[in-house]
């Protein structure tokens, strides 16, 4: 026998896929409603489960499972408009004509979001690298071709190169503070950056006669909600530069 057929003989067996993960029922929370369970192992995505109140769920948390880092990402980002009325996630997979393959294929919206006015929008999410490439953009052309008004009033393609690391941590920390409702401070920390001078956060924070902690936490608050601006690309923190978004 060679030594490659030896070598052979020593490898492990090769491991069977696992079925998705399932989260177990949780008290007071919805279950998870969306069409495909992506909780699959993974060595290269990060999946992300999380537990998210809408108006469309009556303000009770409802999980929800991501195929990725930056498709949940995308969901904070849109769930910082106080226009966004209901997120949903994993949608049925949807039949279009590919004209590359010539056949019928079927593809699955990451995101749906609906607005307060009833207005829907179907959210597709890829990386620029695939993006760039022509088959990519044909692909999204045919899929957006078949999408109807029943399913969605219109499309919209995200890049998620667009959101870095210290994008996406941001986010998760804004939609944290975001859940602490603190209408005190955030009007004192508005307040103070209408009529103040000030160039970075921690100026703006000196500039309110009230709790630096709680001030740091509005002030993250109003940037979620476009009251504030700051470079989002950066981690922010009080040397953070921010000013009145104008």
């Amino acid at each position: 026998m060679s030594n490659y057929e030896d070598w052979l003989q020593d490898q492990p067996a090769p491991k069977k896929k696992k079925p998705a993960l399932v989260v177990a029922p949780i008290h007071g929370v919805l279950p998870y409603a969306g069409d495909r369970n992506p909780l699959t192992r993974s060595d290269t995505v990060k999946r992300v489960s999380a537990a998210i109140a809408t108006p469309m769920t009556g303000g009770i948390r409802q999980v929800y499972h991501f195929d990725g880092e930056s498709e949940y990402a995308v969901a904070l980002d849109a769930l910082r408009s106080p226009e966004l009325y209901g997120l949903e996630v994993q949608l049925p997979p949807l039949s279009f004509y590919c004209r590359q393959k010539r056949k019928v294929r079927t593809h699955r919206f990451d995101l749906r979001l609906t607005f307060k006015d009833g207005y829907r929008r179907a959210v597709f999410v890829r990386n620029a690298t695939s993006l760039a490439k022509r088959e990519t953009q044909d692909e999204i052309d045919d899929i957006f071709a078949a999408v109807t008004e029943e399913f969605a009033d219109d499309c919209m393609v995200v890049c998620t190169d667009d959101y870095t690391r210290a994008y996406r941590d941001n986010l998760r920390r804004i939609w944290d503070y975001l859940q602490l409702a603190d209408d005190e401070a955030d009007k004192i920390v508005e307040d103070a950056a209408r009529m103040t001078n000030y160039w970075y956060l921690s100026d703006l924070i000196k500039n309110c006669d009230f709790e630096p902690g709680r001030c740091y936490q509005a002030a993250m608050r109003l940037i979620g909600q476009n009251v504030l601006w700051t470079d989002m690309h950066g981690v922010i923190d009080y040397p953070s530069r921010v000013a009145l978004n104008v």
